[in-house]
């Protein structure tokens, strides 16, 4: 079986959020939320400096773009508040896929005031469920090994840590770093053969 990221749907409900494939009207909301994140976005290049509403469009608009030709998933969250449109939750990527393996990597950052509130596993458990019913055999997270709010919420996912790649990356600050890998494997694989 092969992979046909251009079949994904826009928009997934869950029953507390709306997730939508990213658009440039999304910009506003996005760069609001990861600023008011700062504080915990140490592990990720996005919190070196400061990111404004420009920089969240031209990112929008690079995610539409790679969906758009099929080569990666990509979502921002919002949440649902009696029937209208809440605030910004997160924004979930599937990246670094490997189409011969049926296999992507799940990224996340979300939203700090949103936190604690099982929004953001909401979320991306269903982009789970949908690689899955795409055709991934495979979906792995990769966190610094010294990020453990990342590292627990992989294992809310009920994602399996597999183990410890050490000095494997770089972190922001130009450093080698530890990465844990954890994965969830499609539990209906016939359907990903």
């Amino acid at each position: 079986m092969s992979l046909d990221l251009k079949t994904a749907p826009n928009t997934l409900l869950t029953p507390r959020l709306r997730l939508e494939a990213p658009r440039a009207d999304h910009a506003a909301a996005f760069a609001d939320g990861v600023a008011a994140s700062m504080s915990v976005l140490t592990y990720t290049v996005w919190g070196l400096r400061p990111r404004d509403v420009e920089w969240a469009r031209r990112f929008c608009e690079d995610d539409a773009r790679s969906a758009a030709a099929g080569e990666d998933l990509s979502f921002h969250a919002f949440e649902i508040a009696d029937g209208a449109g809440g605030g910004w939750v997160g924004r979930l990527d599937v990246h670094t896929i490997d189409f011969a393996s049926l296999r992507g990597e799940l990224g996340y950052v979300g939203n700090l005031r949103c936190a604690g509130r099982g929004l953001m596993r909401e979320a991306a458990l269903a982009v789970i469920e949908l690689c899955f019913r795409l055709g991934f055999e495979r979906i792995e997270a990769m966190s610094d090994a010294r990020n453990t709010r990342a590292l627990h919420f992989a294992e809310t996912l009920g994602m399996q840590r597999e183990g410890l790649l050490r000095r494997h990356e770089r972190d922001p600050q130009g450093q080698l770093c530890d990465m844990v890998l954890f994965a969830a494997l499609n539990p209906h694989p016939e359907v990903a053969r």
